[in-house]
């Protein structure tokens, strides 16, 4: 196993905090390998509520640094992926057992002045009897406050995020697990195995960036990490569940829950026919890959949200759900044993591990999507000054793949792809626009027509999708597919996603794909 030549880093992990921290370095022209050993955005970074927000419920906490930072970036990552991420208005109905009315509006006048807000309308009381967020609700819920956030897919920023930094120069390697890390001298040594293959590799790098998500304190436990590191981490492993039910309400408002525990819920309209309910605070023991809800939580989330909604909402009207564990860093204590799961901050912390003599590494701890660029910067800021180069920000005005609408606008360029595409279902044309933006383009090529797209899979999944998203998008599994880089999962039958399967499978020597017939 030869060793290539040296890296300037390697990172371990292809979450949100990995994707992010590689486009950043590789677009300062550091030579840069990220190593995932699953599928991009695979844990922890696609089982996020879809928000980018400031985090209304922090302000309790006096989190003000973490409000402004993520209240701030609200308005830099709509203009980075306005395809994406788009504004939401929040109905926050109000309850007199909770919290007083005057205690929400003091919040909700941080909330506005806080990050500089420009872009996205105020907050304002409204009656629920003259609303329409009202009809929904309960007859005792009389009137509420609305204010603005905005939604994102996730998933599929983190692999636009990865798509930029493999444009830059980047090695971007999925179904890639860190099986041993160890300095030599001011060099990392790391053998990184194939997930498919099973072979090894050997690469080496100047630094060594620990971005495993709800594993970075695995990776570097002093008995079984495969990372010979000094840094001890106070990790508290958090459970974070979501249901998705046929859709309350024919509104595009969504709704922030407050409960008597002190948690908040969301219920958001979610791919049109659906509605998004959550999420749970739990503390979880385990393996992260094997976490699921379980029907305790279902439970909490159906008594909550028919709490609040005219229609009580059943475990039977449950139609999917997800779960992640958030690695929240609990300082130099216990991991913040005693203190409520919801409590824990979602701040996030670097600690750089580093003397005259080894080769560097950063551990990423903790983190909220929201805020993930200005992580970035951040851990590039102390990269910079280890690996001896220029701190040069510059992702706060750099648009990711497909996000280079005119005047960064979906709403213009909908309307462009509409009558240049004028054969194509406007369902199918929003999704495709949404998940890809400009880089529909390279999907549809020069089709005339549905059926120049090739095969179609179910609802109005195309083989020129399938395969651009194998071919560009590190797609090699069902669910990379239909529920990272799409929600069609939720649409499609049985038989359509064996089909899909099989198109997905690696071909054997010799044998010839029929699949695009």
């Amino acid at each position: 196993m030869a060793c290539t030549s040296p890296y300037d880093l390697i990172i371990i992990g292809g979450g949100i905090n990995g994707a992010g921290i590689a486009r950043d370095a590789a677009g300062r022209g550091l030579k840069v390998l990220l190593c995932e050993k699953d599928d991009l955005a695979s844990a922890t970074s696609s089982a996020s509520t879809k928000l980018i927000h400031g985090g209304l419920r922090y302000l309790e906490h006096y989190e003000f640094r973490l409000v402004r930072e993520a209240l701030t970036e609200r308005e830099v990552l709509l203009g980075n992926a306005p395809h994406i991420i788009w504004p939401l208005r929040f109905v926050l109905p109000h309850r007199r057992d909770l919290r007083p009315a005057w205690m929400i509006r003091l919040g909700l006048f941080l909330y506005d002045h806080l990050g500089g807000r420009k872009k996205l309308p105020a907050s304002e009381g409204i009656s629920f009897a003259k609303h329409v967020a009202g009809e929904p609700l309960r007859d005792d819920m009389t009137k509420g406050f609305v204010y603005s956030d905005c939604w994102v897919d996730d998933a599929r920023l983190v692999v636009l995020n990865a798509m930029d930094a493999k444009d830059k120069g980047a090695e971007i390697l999925t179904r890639t697990e860190c099986v041993g890390a160890n300095r030599s001298g001011d060099i990392w040594n790391v053998t990184l195995r194939d997930q498919e293959s099973g072979e090894n590799r050997m690469v080496s790098g100047r630094m060594l960036i620990n971005a495993a998500g709800p594993w970075c304190a695995d990776l570097i436990n002093p008995e079984k990490g495969v990372v010979k590191s000094d840094t001890k981490a106070n990790i508290r492993l958090v459970k974070g569940s979501h249901i998705v039910v046929p859709k309350m309400f024919d509104h595009d408002f969504c709704y922030i829950f407050q409960n008597g525990d002190g948690r908040i819920v969301f219920a958001i309209p979610y791919e049109g026919d659906f509605t998004l309910i959550g999420t749970t605070d739990i503390d979880f023991k385990g393996d992260p890959a094997k976490v699921k809800i379980d029907q305790d939580e279902i439970d909490y989330l159906c008594k909550l949200a028919s709490g609040y909604f005219k229609k009580p909402v059943a475990s039977d009207d449950v139609v999917w759900t997800y779960s992640g564990v958030r690695p929240l860093y609990a300082g130099d204590g216990e991991a913040g044993e005693g203190e409520s799961a919801s409590k824990v901050s979602r701040d996030y912390t670097l600690k750089l591990e580093a003397n005259a003599h080894k080769a560097p590494a950063l551990h990423v701890f903790g983190g909220k999507i929201t805020t993930y660029r200005k992580l970035a910067e951040h851990a590039l800021q102390i990269i910079s000054k280890e690996l001896d180069t220029k701190d040069t920000p510059w992702t706060a005005n750099a648009v990711l793949p497909g996000g280079d609408f005119p005047h960064a606008s979906y709403e213009a360029a909908f309307a462009d792809y509409a009558a240049r595409y004028d054969w194509m279902d406007a369902v199918m044309l929003k999704r495709l626009l949404r998940a890809y933006g400009t880089r529909i383009e390279q999907i549809v090529g020069d089709a005339k027509a549905m059926g120049d797209l090739g095969k179609c899979y179910g609802h109005d999944l195309y083989e020129a999708e399938v395969g651009y998203l194998m071919d560009q998008e590190w797609v090699r599994d069902i669910d990379d597919l239909i529920w990272r880089r799409s929600k069609l999962g939720l649409r499609l039958s049985a038989d359509q996603i064996s089909a899909l399967r099989n198109r997905l499978a690696p071909e054997k020597p010799g044998q010839t794909s029929v699949a695009a017939e």
